[in-house]
């Protein structure tokens, strides 16, 4: 079997989350949704679970978090450049979402974020991996 990952989220609604990852340009897979859950494809190999938070809640002996007032987790994703991060990011914002800090640009790397109607929180970014190396492989500057 080729290794997966699934992330399960909870959401208040099943329905409206789907539409959500829909607009960034996730698929449902219907075999594995129904009103409990969306099983949101992201990859052959990467997949969100939206699970109604009361069914998540039957996965988990512990407290469900408020994502819109707690971190529990942040979710990076790699996009192939620059405009997709900027593309992915609008399409979360026109969608309901809310983007959560000003683009970095490290030269090298290029993010944003932007949590989901729910309040969990993606980080699409781009990374130039010659450039990446290159600026790991310079030596710190002194400072006085």
């Amino acid at each position: 079997m080729t290794r997966m990952i699934f992330v399960n989220l909870p959401v208040s609604s099943v329905a409206a989350a789907a539409t959500f990852y829909e607009a960034l340009g996730f698929t449902r897979n219907p075999m594995f949704s129904n009103e409990q859950a969306a099983a949101m494809e992201w990859s052959d190999t990467i997949s969100v679970m939206l699970l109604d938070t009361a069914f998540y809640a039957t996965f988990t002996d512990k407290a469900l978090i408020d994502a819109k007032t707690t971190s529990g987790v942040l979710l990076c994703i790699s996009r192939d450049s620059r405009a997709e991060i900027d593309a992915i990011t609008e399409a979360a914002i026109a969608a309901g979402g809310r983007e959560t800090r000003e683009p970095q640009d490290m030269g090298f790397m290029y993010s944003r974020a932007f949590e989901d109607l729910d309040g969990h929180t993606w980080e699409p970014m781009h990374m130039d991996m010659a450039a990446a190396g290159q600026a790991m492989s310079q030596p710190e500057p002194a400072t006085a």
